[in-house]
């Protein structure tokens, strides 16, 4: 390896890298504004600038490529009066209004010039004024702040795929400015306000609610979909304040999506937080005590046959554990976690999850959606797909019409026979496929709604097994779940299923046959209430606490501790950042109550003997964190086409998804934007 001289010390790197990645190797510190590690460099602000021998001139270490012999030195008297200069130049204009900037206290700009700045000023100009610019209903600017790092710039271009934001003007006269003054049409567009240096772009919902030093900080994982990105979550006494993303750069990187950010004000509104009771049509708040005998009543009055529980889409591995073992002591067989007709086979764990994993999305030389839109449905795993289009130039192929998603696909076709072609080795695609080496294939939800799921899911299987692209190395079989209870649901076995009849829950909540319906969490489920009794136990007034006939409060999911396990089949700890509203009880503790009134005994002594008993029931379990164990490859039935079905992909009501975005008024003005864009013509 390549050897270069820092502060006199002799450091190894690795060819490619660049001065300032082989300082950091030497665990010197160099301070940077435009300098980013997931973005290009730009070079523009010189705050990096290092001292290198025979050179005449401060060199910029974010942009000079590390070469052997070089010998660095970062903390000369030439290295700190460059630095001095150049924030005094960065200060020339910037406006000095920290106390009322809500970047105050983790702003970069701020930090680095009280290290490396200067006591005075120069300049004695006045500070030039740059007007404000909208940029939707997250992003507040204050560009007059603005350094011209361009980090935002960068971002939309290279990660969001949305180049709608851009520099005009020279000099000081240049300005970041929306292109059209609109909204950011991207379900990531938020993560500019992280990057951001300075107190230019900074949270429009969270502006002014609270300072850095005053919140408690928990790190969680996020439920809005199935990718179980990492989250940070800030907390000001009970009370949400605002949701960060952590670094993981196996699942999520350092980014989320904006409904993960920005849907924690729905954990305020809408809640539930007593005991309710419907009497002569009328929801009537109640105690724990009423509502808890009159559940108990119609358990011990109703055939266990007639009972049905459904779970919903935030639901943690314990609470499914814990209600399916209350399900099996009253008897009761009638259980499910989809909210459609939604085909599984849960024979092997490689049917229902994404084997390749969300880091192996990189290594890819093809990649094939079955009825899937990734942009909506799991906006992390899109953003890691354009990354690999982009960095690998990676074709991207697409059986049914993925709409507008943020790199450049083929579509194949809309039915089920062009799918079929592709089996049949009659595509336009087949002779790519014959020579790539990696493909990644993955299926949708919608294309698991069809009546020829079951033909989609073996056929891919059986496929990709005879190619050999399912080996020892690598596993082409992703499918591309929506919910976070999904995996686990599944792992749990909470699902009625028979070999030729998947919907067995389905067929029964349709034909009325249930006179009892527990909803745990439940609000996605369509239930048209006739005379059965409907249990909701849930945290938000949504769409079944209407239609319940008694509702028992529980905690949302920042409020309990809960394992989750995302759509690769990792199992992460959401952890307790709150605490439940008024008389909410955890789900678990709910459970015991109701047995209690039942059978005079509890199902569980503590939290922590559900976990473990749970984490046994999950096959291939490794570790949390990590990545379960690989199965053995086994063939499926060989299955044939019903009918030549049309590949439709349903579209998600983003913003809208769950009864916590439901509840969020800032999840409902970007719907609003998002619909007066289309009204306008101007979305993407």
């Amino acid at each position: 390896m390549p050897k270069i001289i820092i502060n006199e010390k002799e450091i190894e790197f690795e060819k490619g890298m660049t001065v300032l990645q082989a300082c950091e190797l030497a665990d010197v510190e160099i301070p940077r504004f435009c300098y980013h590690e997931k973005l290009s460099i730009a070079g523009n602000c010189r705050m990096c600038l290092v001292e290198m021998e025979k050179s005449s001139k401060p060199i910029a270490s974010c942009a000079m490529p590390a070469a052997e012999g070089m010998n660095i030195k970062t903390n000369t008297e030439f290295v700190k009066k460059a630095r001095k200069g150049i924030m005094e130049f960065l200060l020339a204009n910037h406006p000095l209004d920290c106390p009322v900037c809500d970047q105050g206290g983790e702003c970069d700009l701020q930090d680095q010039s009280l290290f490396y700045g200067f006591d005075k000023s120069r300049f004695s100009e006045n500070k030039r004024e740059v007007k404000d610019k909208y940029m939707g209903p997250l992003i507040k600017t204050q560009m007059t702040r603005c350094i011209h790092c361009t980090r935002c710039v960068r971002f939309a271009e290279e990660v969001a795929g949305v180049p709608e934001i851009g520099s005009v003007g020279r000099g000081e006269n240049m300005e970041i400015t929306t292109y059209l003054e609109q909204s950011m049409t991207s379900e990531l567009s938020a993560n500019v306000i992280d990057l951001c240096p300075v107190g230019a772009l900074t949270s429009k919902p969270y502006a002014f609610e609270a300072r850095p030093w005053e919140l408690k900080k928990t790190e969680s994982v996020d439920v809005m979909d199935a990718v179980g990105s990492n989250i940070r979550v800030d907390t000001y006494g009970w009370e949400v304040k605002r949701i960060l993303p952590r670094l993981n750069n196996e699942i999520n990187e350092e980014w989320i999506s904006d409904k993960t950010r920005y849907a924690c004000d729905g954990l305020l509104k809408q809640r539930l937080d007593a005991p309710y009771i419907k009497k002569n049509g009328k929801l009537i708040k109640s105690n724990w005590d009423e509502a808890v005998e009159l559940v108990t009543k119609k358990i011990k009055s109703t055939n266990p046959e007639k009972i049905g529980a459904h779970i919903g889409d935030m639901t943690s591995i314990e609470t499914i554990f814990a209600l399916k073992t209350f399900l099996k002591n009253i008897n009761c067989n009638n259980y499910d976690f989809r909210e459609k007709n939604l085909y599984i086979n849960p024979s092997d764990k490689e049917n229902y999850i994404f084997n390749t994993s969300i880091q192996g999305i990189e290594e890819s030389d093809l990649i094939l959606l079955i009825g899937c839109n990734p942009r909506h449905e799991a906006t992390i795993v899109n953003a890691r797909i354009r990354k690999t289009f982009v960095k690998n130039k990676t074709p991207i192929f697409s059986v049914g019409n993925s709409g507008d998603l943020t790199y450049d696909y083929t579509l194949l076709g809309e039915n089920i026979n062009d799918l079929k072609n592709i089996f049949d080795e009659k595509s336009k695609i087949s002779e790519k496929l014959k020579n790539s080496k990696k493909p990644l294939f993955i299926i949708g939800e919608s294309a698991l709604e069809l009546k020829n799921a079951k033909y989609i899911l073996d056929e891919t299987k059986n496929f990709l097994i005879k190619n050999n692209f399912i080996n020892d190395t690598w596993n082409a079989l992703n499918i591309l779940t929506q919910n976070a209870s999904t995996v686990g649901a599944i792992d749990l076995g909470f699902y009625n299923t028979e070999d030729k009849n998947n919907f067995i829950f389905f067929d029964k909540l349709k034909n009325k046959d249930f006179k009892l319906l527990y909803l745990v969490g439940s609000d996605n489920l369509e239930v048209k209430k006739s005379d059965e009794f409907i249990i909701y136990q849930g945290s938000h007034g949504d769409k079944s606490a209407e239609i319940a006939d008694v509702i028992l409060p529980s905690p949302s999911y920042t409020e309990q501790d809960g394992l989750f396990e995302n759509l690769e089949g990792r199992i992460q700890e959401c952890r307790k950042a709150s605490y439940p509203t008024n008389e909410a009880i955890e789900d678990w503790k709910i459970f015991n109550l109701i047995n209690n009134s039942l059978n005079k005994s509890d199902l569980f002594n503590d939290f922590l003997s559900i976990r473990k008993l749970a984490l046994k029931e999950i096959p291939n379990f490794s570790e949390i964190g990590l990545l379960p164990k690989k199965n053995k490859i086994s063939n499926q039935e060989s299955s044939v086409v019903i009918s030549g079905e049309e590949i439709e992909i349903k579209l998600i009501d983003y913003y809208f998804s769950n009864s916590i975005a439901r509840a969020s008024k800032t999840m409902s003005d970007c719907r609003d934007v998002i619909h007066n864009n289309k009204k306008n013509g101007t979305n993407n």
